[in-house]
């Protein structure tokens, strides 16, 4: 029996008829070896894989593209919240090293010496003079520290959310600033 419909997909063959089909090979940008036109075989000859060679003078290192943007605004709100959190972050790192800078200053006996010293050129007959370690005591060193943070703390986001604005409005006069960037392959 012949079918004269034509050729069919799998689904629609009867019984076990499958048509004889070659595998299907796209055609290539380039030829491949052996003169093979658009990387099909010639009848009877194996296929072999396209090679694609460089051209001459090509660029051999990769191409960084770049892009050149401009910082039109900078808006107050999210500068005053970031400068808040980094200020924050600032203010503990310095009470942080105040401490670690007192501790190890006691450790190696500086605020007795000094205060030794400074105890016999304030003191007289009837007193004893100056004593340094009782005014630069740990708890009044911290407290003093952090009070100097949290001014800290306020004028750098007072000043950040300022210079913000002081942007924003030169940015309108001069177009703001240019960026260059460059991406990594």
């Amino acid at each position: 029996m012949t079918d004269t419909r034509g050729q069919q997909s799998p689904y629609e063959t009867y019984g076990d008829e499958q048509p004889e089909r070659e595998p299907y090979h796209p055609p290539q940008a380039y030829q491949a070896p052996g003169g093979t036109e658009g990387g099909q075989a010639r009848t009877g000859q194996q296929a072999a894989p396209a090679v694609r060679l460089p051209r001459t003078g090509a660029r051999t290192t990769p191409r960084t593209r770049k892009a050149r943007l401009r910082v039109a605004k900078a808006d107050p709100w999210s500068v005053m919240k970031v400068s808040f959190l980094l200020s924050i972050a600032l203010g503990i790192c310095t009470v942080v090293a105040a401490a670690v800078l007192w501790m190890v200053m006691d450790a190696m006996g500086v605020f007795s010496t000094v205060g030794g010293t400074i105890s016999e050129a304030t003191g007289s007959n009837e007193s004893n003079g100056f004593d340094l370690q009782s005014f630069l005591s740990l708890p009044r060193v911290l407290i003093f520290t952090s009070v100097i943070a949290v001014i800290d703390v306020v004028l750098a986001t007072a000043l950040a959310t300022l210079g913000a604005f002081i942007y924003n409005l030169s940015a309108g006069f001069v177009g703001g600033v240019e960026l260059t960037l460059a991406e990594d392959e």
